[in-house]
């Protein structure tokens, strides 16, 4: 029975269009990643494009055929509800990234562009650690997310010649 269903779902994913993402293709071989200093975007970024293209990073710009320049990196939160009483009971969370590609002559590939998420955090003043807690994890998760739009983003741009 079970080996039926496991065969039924198979199809199922199969029909609607399903597949693995595999590797990006980037239209380029080298990059350059110019990030704010120490910010984890950057490493993330580096992390994916490696692990998922064959596009290598370098670490001078004059190397790269393309660079991708990381121009600000901002995450805030705003309160979204608040109870009868005036309590908070819900933030939202931002986090915008700006970037643009440029290959090596100074041609923009990609103008300045955005990433821009958004994530509820529901809030108790009784959990207040807790919380602390797991607003940090959805940033990182709001970080991941925005470096994965950025890579598909990359793998969309037409180059000249190629």
């Amino acid at each position: 029975m079970k080996k039926v269903l496991l065969v039924v779902f198979c199809s199922l994913l199969a029909a609607c269009g399903f597949q693995l993402r595999g590797q990006a293709a980037l239209p380029f071989d080298t990059l350059y990643i110019s990030s704010p200093a120490g910010h984890p975007i950057g490493t993330d970024l580096r992390r994916l494009i490696k692990s998922g293209t064959t596009t290598r990073i370098v670490d001078n710009p004059k190397d790269a055929e393309a660079t991708l320049e990381i121009i600000s990196v901002m995450n805030d939160r705003q309160i979204m509800s608040v109870s009868g009483g005036g309590r908070v009971r819900e933030f939202d969370l931002r986090y915008r990234v700006s970037f643009r590609l440029v290959d090596a002559k100074g041609v923009e590939l990609i103008p300045v562009d955005e990433v821009i998420l958004h994530r509820i955090l529901p809030f108790t003043d009784a959990q207040v650690v807790a919380k602390e807690g797991e607003e940090a994890m959805l940033v990182r998760e709001m970080q991941g997310d925005a470096a994965s739009q950025i890579v598909r983003r990359l793998g969309s741009v037409k180059v000249a010649g190629g």
